[in-house]
């Protein structure tokens, strides 16, 4: 498995999926990193960690059609068959899209189907969990398709809401527990493919 990263900011599961497969906890190797910011600490991150890296953004490319295919080449010619979303802040093209098609992966800061949809990211989806007086949140991986936040869920982890939560500690309980479980989904997929690529 090749793995590749788009991420708009920090890239947290970028850094904790190579982490990983530095320590042959995961058996992949991390390969690229795509950034819309060209500003982005997981740019930074990425040159810094030996990762083909690229900043591709609307600013370079202002027609999507354009921007979806440089993308695409530029994954298809650092070799990668795997992609995750690392806090990437932009929709997927159709052409990245049906090419990663099953091997597109994102983690989203709720258990969904609840608190996902346009417009929930980031800070916004902690404050609808508190918004909405649940007793527990959490994180789901799940594979990306057209619809946002609608594809198949490969792995959720749940953390309670307690009493004088703000959304600081929500989100902070959060983040706690997304690294692992973006690795767990990606070594069960990375399972998957060695069992089919078994003769």
């Amino acid at each position: 498995m090749n793995l590749a990263f788009l991420a708009s900011h920090g890239g947290s599961a970028a850094r904790h999926l190579t982490e990983a497969c530095r320590r042959g906890e995961l058996q992949a190797a991390p390969v690229a990193l795509v950034s819309n910011n060209s500003r982005s600490p997981a740019l930074a991150w990425a040159q810094a960690a030996g990762l083909r890296t690229a900043h591709l953004s609307s600013a370079k490319y202002p027609d999507p059609a354009e921007l979806d295919a440089a993308i695409l080449d530029f994954l298809q010619d650092a070799g990668a068959d795997t992609l995750v979303l690392s806090g990437y802040m932009r929709e997927i093209g159709p052409r990245v899209l049906s090419h990663f098609a099953g091997r597109l992966l994102n983690i989203h800061p709720s258990l969904l189907p609840r608190h996902g949809g346009r417009g929930m990211y980031g800070d916004r989806v902690h404050e609808s969990v508190l918004a909405a007086g649940d007793t527990e949140s959490g994180a789901t991986v799940h594979l990306v398709t057209a619809g946002i936040d609608e594809g198949p869920m490969l792995a959720q982890a749940r953390v309670p809401v307690l009493p004088g939560d703000t959304l600081d500690t929500l989100k902070a309980r959060v983040q706690a527990v997304e690294g692992d479980l973006m690795l767990r989904a990606v070594q069960a997929l990375a399972a998957q493919a060695a069992v089919r690529a078994t003769p």
